[in-house]
């Protein structure tokens, strides 16, 4: 019989009340770096910074849509600034992402260095289907 490798300890989640103040640029204690790190590296890391970019902007997109002017107007300024937003979201997401693992208490590039050999782990995986000495993932 082979003994069964247990997994790591997941790392702990924070509550709805602490994502949302680290979606907004809070820090969170110590025990959740962890989970700060799996968040901006592990996959969906984008979708999930997307997420935390729209949970920022929904305050100015609420505003927009309650000033008193035309329909047409609150609407367009609220999608019109809700699209300009993402795409400055998109253009510092790495950036960002760094500075929620610095403040996590990781060092500069940690999360780049990390998604950087999950992304070659993938690709070498992919070229070699077939390795000499073995079978299986590389795990």
């Amino acid at each position: 019989m082979h003994a069964r490798q247990q997994a790591p300890p997941a790392a702990p989640r924070p509550g709805a009340l602490r994502w949302l103040r680290y979606a907004l640029g809070g820090g969170l204690p110590e025990r959740f770096a962890p989970w700060v790190l799996a968040d901006t590296t592990e996959p969906g890391w984008i979708r999930r910074h997307m997420t935390r970019a729209v949970v920022q902007m929904l305050p100015l997109v609420v505003a927009c849509l309650v000033v008193p002017v035309p329909l047409a107007y609150r609407l367009s300024a609220a999608l019109g600034g809700l699209l300009i937003g993402l795409m400055f979201s998109l253009a510092f997401m790495v950036e960002t992402t760094e500075h929620r693992v610095a403040k996590a208490g990781y060092a500069p590039g940690t999360a780049a260095a990390l998604r950087e050999e999950r992304i070659e782990r993938a690709r070498t995986e992919r070229r070699a289907p077939y390795r000499e000495g073995g079978a299986g993932s590389f795990d």
